[in-house]
């Protein structure tokens, strides 16, 4: 299994600090486990290979692509620092 953790600080309070864990089995277009803690509370999901491909549909973007993007905001780091915003609600 692979995973990557991610510092980020969302625009909605920027002055929060918070940890994005992802983890994946095959590829990230498979399907990913996903933890968000603010080192209090901590978040739990999953997203499936269904989701992902509806998400690329309804965003009319090719799933391949889409994978591409969520790759570069989820688990890409310093890399893609600035690139991407996250809103926490």
């Amino acid at each position: 299994m692979e995973k990557s953790l991610n510092r980020i600080h969302p625009v909605s309070d920027p002055e929060a600090t918070y940890f994005l864990q992802v983890s994946w089995e095959e590829d990230l277009g498979s399907g990913f486990g996903i933890i968000l803690t603010d080192g209090q509370c901590a978040w739990t999901g999953t997203v499936s290979e269904a989701e992902i491909t509806k998400e690329a549909a309804d965003m009319e973007m090719k799933r391949e692509k889409y994978v591409e993007e969520l790759k570069k905001a989820l688990i890409a780091g310093e890399e893609s620092a600035g690139k991407y915003n996250f809103a926490v609600s």
